[in-house]
């Protein structure tokens, strides 16, 4: 049979949709991999009057403190002020610097009266690391067994690794390693180094038992300890970035620090084509004399909740002091999960402790290495449309709505607009993860009136790699507003400093309750949750079950809709016979073969487009509880069989049944592993989204009615492929939208299945209900009342 020209007209239109999308797709990758780097723009002249490079001390540690790599095209500095120079080339030289000394205030121990364990460094009086010891937040990525983080300096070797600092309630603690030791092996393995020590812990697992070897007052000893699983670290050491909360001064009399802005980063810009972007120098940038980045701070105190670091520029007669305090759980709240714990108070002081007065403003730094857990894979939502990055910077001004930096827009150095207005109250200013942020909260005195800060924004700490700059290490700034201080005066701001999970109740206690965004869907993203949460909570004790709960729920509340749905179908699965004699009839008139189907729908009460109405309303539903599961840190880790099994330990993320990633790269397709883009599938096969595409599938080939002409066919071959296609999207969605698909599906197939196969007193063959108990017409005979039918009855007579 030949086929139609209407055939033929619509199999070139698919066709050149299909083709269209493909070649959109390639223009897409093609434009992203071999896109020409952007020209550098030319550089304005420098506004400040000065712009003085770092001075260091002491050379600092590889990894230690804040290791600048040398970008390229170093920025060019302005000179000095001339009136500035002798001033300080007078002052006599300080005492020597201390060594280095790591410091941990809080217990990684859930029943201590503390929510966090955070580890200081005396260089820079900087935050190395911030660990939450709750259960409910354990890292995802990281399965190893945990010790503790007992050292920093990942480059020194030697007869093993020194135990610089111990962690109150860490296993290591609990086991009795103290400060000074020297780890020589782990299960029989020889240690050289911390780096040697956390590669003879990779193969370890929580719970499992290890013989730890070390040396105490040149005595060999051995003990055995119990890992546990990594606690959820809020911020961490990466790399040689910089370390958190960093201090330095911008401004001392008229020599000041050049404003970041985006002359200086011209020369990086002209590298985009290039796999890695360095951050540049001018980040850690400092004025003569001053080193408070780099220098290692004087201990004054350290007890198990508060630390004081000190720091003398006798150059300029200043004196720096760093005060952390954490906040302790008072014993009455201890059950409470939402308890105002999760902060760190920091207060900065600047006095002047020489014979003259100075203009003072100083330069504060916000967090880093927030984590980028489930890079291949996670989503974030933000405010507006598109997706976000995993690292963006959240800046309130006068308790408003925050602003999002998305961290995209912040490795191409584009920070957004800066805090200029000095009457405006900065609020907060942090990092945002997905299920995490750290948040720098000013926390004004009374009689402290006006505000603190002259400017404040988004910066660039970290490398940006190609392809995924939406992992880019970010943090935020602030610079103070100069103040005259003469002999003996100080200037003294206080703050609180966030880090823990995004639970809204939580976030509301400090005023950060609008740092969560569930996007344009949240009427629907927040039932859903309350509704898992209520499941979870009172019924399944399970959040995998919690959701299967909730495809009951909902597909029972759509039964009538869903049952007229099927009813249809089987209906429309009856007319086909009579469609396609329409069809026939009415080949080489559209209009006519139109109105005929309108007519034929009418009379037997068919409407075509009463099977959309459950996909409409379920669509709300699949993207209010997509949401819910990338903003809701109760989902993240909630596992389907229990935390001790891999597959399927965190329904907020893929199943992850086994790691291929060695296969791919064994092959030279290391870029499959990285998740970016369709084709690119991750590390790890997942079997939920193939079950998923399946049980669709096999819906479609179960209850769709069979082809009534090559039109038909067509429209059911597209619908296939695109079967394919949606594979290739859900590869990488959460296992918890895979499970509510699956029950969902079943549940579908159960309903087709129970429903009987006709309704008493109504039959396809008739006009209606009306019609009560009319014969069932042969296949092929003509319909009543039509001119074939009267013809028939006319010859009989």
């Amino acid at each position: 049979m030949q086929p139609r020209p209407h055939d033929r007209m619509l199999e070139r239109t698919l066709l050149f949709v299909a083709l269209s999308i493909g070649i959109l797709l390639l223009h897409s990758y093609m434009t992203a991999k071999f896109r020409p780097p952007k020209p550098a723009p030319d550089r304005p002249p420098v506004r400040d009057r000065a712009e003085a490079k770092p001075e260091v001390d002491k050379p600092a540690k590889p990894g230690a403190g804040e290791a600048e790599k040398t970008p390229e095209k170093e920025p060019e500095a302005s000179p000095p002020v001339a009136e500035a120079e002798p001033a300080l080339a007078e002052a006599a030289p300080g005492p020597p610097e201390p060594p280095e000394k790591l410091i941990a205030i809080g217990s990684a121990d859930p029943a201590s009266p503390y929510r966090l364990l955070v580890t200081l460094t005396s260089r820079g009086a900087a935050v190395i690391r911030t660990e939450l010891n709750s259960p409910r937040y354990r890292d995802v990525d990281d399965r190893t067994g945990y010790l503790g983080h007992l050292a920093f300096d990942t480059a020194r070797r030697g007869e093993g690794c020194p135990v610089e600092v111990v962690g109150k309630g860490t296993p290591a603690a609990e086991a009795g390693l103290e400060v000074g030791d020297l780890i020589t092996s782990i299960d029989g393995r020889g240690v050289t180094g911390y780096r040697s020590l956390l590669k003879a812990l990779a193969p370890t697992r929580p719970g499992q038992t290890v013989a730890v070897g070390y040396v105490r007052a040149g005595k060999q000893q051995t003990v055995d300890v119990v890992l546990r699983r990594p606690p959820m670290a809020v911020t961490r050491p990466e790399g040689d970035d910089p370390l958190s909360f960093l201090l330095t001064l911008h401004q001392v009399d008229e020599v000041k620090l050049a404003d970041l802005d985006k002359s200086r980063f011209a020369s990086i810009r002209a590298d985009k084509g290039q796999p890695i972007v360095p951050r540049d120098g001018a980040i850690g940038a400092e004025l003569d004399g001053v080193a408070l980045r780099q220098s290692n701070w004087e201990v004054v105190s350290a007890t198990i909740e508060e630390a004081v670091f000190r720091r003398v520029l006798p150059r300029l007669g200043l004196e720096a002091i760093k005060t952390y305090r954490l906040a302790k759980v008072d014993p009455s709240a201890a059950d409470e999960a939402d308890y105002r714990a999760y902060h760190l108070e920091l207060e900065v002081s600047l006095r002047n402790i020489g014979q003259s007065e100075h203009k003072i403003a100083y330069q504060l730094d916000g967090p880093t290495g927030l984590p980028v857990e489930g890079a291949w894979y996670a989503n974030k939502v933000g405010p507006g449309w598109g997706l976000y990055g995993l690292r963006d910077v959240l800046i309130s001004q006068n308790a408003k709505t925050p602003n999002v930096i998305r961290c995209t827009k912040i490795a191409e150095d584009d920070w957004g607009v800066e805090i200029k207005n000095e009457e405006d109250e900065l609020t907060y200013i942090g990092v945002d993860a997905q299920y995490f942020s750290s948040v720098l909260i000013p926390k004004k005195q009374p009689g402290q009136a006006g505000s603190w800060f002259s400017r404040a924004h988004a910066i660039r700490v970290g490398d940006v790699t190609k392809d995924l700059a939406k992992n880019t290490n970010t943090s935020c700034r602030l610079v103070s507003i100069p103040r005259t201080l003469k002999p003996g005066e100080e200037v003294s701001h206080a703050y609180e400093i966030f880090s823990g999970p995004k639970r809204p109740p939580l976030l509301r206690q400090y005023g950060l309750g609008e740092s969560v965004f569930y996007g344009w869907f949240w009427w629907v993203a927040i039932p859903m949750q309350h509704i898992l949460h209520f499941f979870e909570g009172y019924i399944a004790f399970n959040y995998g079950l919690a959701i299967i709960l909730l495809t009951v729920l909902v597909r029972s509340c759509m039964f009538p809709l869903s049952k007229k749905q099927a009813l249809g179908a089987r209906k429309m699965q009856e007319l086909q016979p009579e469609i396609k004699k329409i069809s026939e009839k009415y080949k080489k008139d559209p209009e006519a073969l139109r109105h005929a189907q309108q007519e034929l729908f009418r009379k037997h009460n068919y409407n075509p487009l009463s099977g959309c109405l459950p996909v409409f309303i379920q669509l709300p539903i699949f993207i209010g509880l997509y949401r819910a599961l990338m903003v809701d840190v109760e989902l993240r880790g909630a596992a389907l069989l229990g935390p001790s099994i891999r597959w399927c330990s965190n329904l907020a993320a893929p199943d992850m049944l086994f790691d291929w990633s060695g296969f791919w790269t064994s092959i030279g397709w290391g870029w499959f592993n990285s998740g970016q883009g369709m084709l690119s599938l991750g590390p790890y096969f997942n079997i939920l989204p193939l079950v998923t595409i399946a049980l669709f599938i096999v819906q479609q080939k179960m209850f769709m009615p069979p082809p009534a002409d090559d039109q038909a066919r067509i429209q059911q071959n597209v619908m296939s492929f695109m079967m394919v296609f949606m594979g290739l999207i859900f590869f990488k969605v959460a296992s918890g939208l895979c499970i509510y698909f699956i029950a969902s599906s079943l549940w579908g197939v159960a309903e087709r299945k129970l429903l009987p196969k006709h309704e008493k007193g109504q039959n396809a063959g008739q006009a209606g209900p009306s019609s009560p108990s009319a014969p069932p017409r042969r296949e092929g005979s003509p319909p009543p009342g039509s001119s074939a039918r009267r013809k028939k009855n006319r010859g009989r007579r």
